[in-house]
């Protein structure tokens, strides 16, 4: 008797040890270390999306994931002392947040199994990330906010038939300006509008080359999704509106800040499905050099109604235009954050 309930309790121990395994397994920490590039409202909307679905994912899931947080404010020596601490943190993966810290995680992960997940590049294959957006080749995949040029300028001849000179307002040192602003020129030119290109390298430059915009006349201002002119467009667009200036840039963030019209990727809807990504590689094993990047319809036009009434546009008359360019279309008013 004595001996079968040893056995009998022995049994019951290894049931208790095996269930408190398979608990502890599915109650797995995963480490992830997220740089973004720069505090704007853009890319700040980002993470805050992608943390709030990786909250989302650990209770569907019943994981953890530890987030080491930091902003290298467009610093590349502080962006690399991040990289270095994430990786001696052991992260299982690394997520960062534009161009130039996706291609400091890449660089510095090559000889490393620490897969990269990258969101809001606009240029993935001319950035050097992936070989191709369907199949990205390496360790390294992720979100793209690729603008459609074609369509922004669309918008903005239709709401200006009249336009003769478009003023382009960006950061020539940003790899999300870069190809949007030479297919604008290329665009334009064929239109026979003239070009004034005003450019800075941050805040302040890019206020005083916006003043020289106004100066120069021009019937409307273009921008991609620059982020140094997203870290200053609260500091510009009232002086656009009330020279009766449009500003039409590429995000509903700058319409949030003041452009008059945003067109482009909703952060919100990307700041998830970068989360998602990270899921399917940790918790579903996908390898990132098989996953394709993941592009969005830039259908949505967002209209900030405050500076619509500064420049005496009619709304119903501004929609009626607006509505063969684009899927849908949306009012909002000015925040300094969301």
């Amino acid at each position: 008797m004595k001996k079968c309930i040893a056995i009998l309790l022995l049994c019951a121990l290894s049931l208790s040890l095996f269930a408190c395994g398979g608990s502890e397994e599915s109650g797995k920490t995963y480490k992830i270390g997220i740089c973004n590039y720069v505090h704007d409202a853009s890319l700040d909307q980002i993470v805050e999306n992608i943390k709030a679905r990786l909250a989302e994912i650990e209770t569907e899931k019943g994981v953890k994931f530890k987030i080491y947080d930091d902003n290298c404010n467009a610093d590349a020596n502080l962006l690399t002392q991040i990289i270095d601490n994430f990786l001696v943190s052991d992260v299982d993966l690394m997520i960062g947040i534009a161009t130039p810290v996706a291609v400091a995680m890449q660089a510095a992960t090559e000889d490393t199994d620490v897969p990269v997940v990258f969101a809001a590049v606009s240029d993935p294959v001319g950035s050097g990330l992936v070989e191709s957006n369907e199949k990205p080749g390496a360790n390294v995949t992720g979100t793209s906010d690729y603008l459609n040029t074609d369509a922004i300028l669309n918008l903005l001849l239709a709401a200006k038939p009249e336009t003769k000179k478009i003023g382009l307002l960006y950061d020539i040192g940003q790899d999300s300006s870069t190809t949007a602003i030479r297919s604008a020129k290329t665009i334009l030119a064929s239109k026979g509008i003239e070009v004034v290109e005003r450019t800075g390298t941050n805040v302040d430059e890019i206020t005083l080359a916006a003043q020289a915009l106004i100066a120069e006349k021009v019937d409307a201002v273009f921008t991609p999704t620059d982020n140094t002119v997203m870290q200053a467009e609260l500091s510009i667009y009232e002086a656009f509106a009330n020279a009766g200036i449009p500003h039409f840039a590429g995000a509903d963030s700058f319409a949030l800040n003041g452009a008059f019209v945003g067109y482009g990727v909703d952060y919100t809807v990307l700041g998830k499905e970068t989360a998602n990504m990270v899921s399917d590689i940790l918790l579903d094993g996908k390898k990132p050099a098989e996953t394709a990047v993941r592009t969005f319809d830039n259908g949505k036009a967002s209209i900030n109604t405050e500076v619509l009434a500064l420049l005496g546009f009619d709304p119903e008359t501004l929609k009626t235009a607006f509505a063969p360019f684009c899927t849908s279309i949306e009012e909002l008013e000015t925040k300094e954050s969301f």
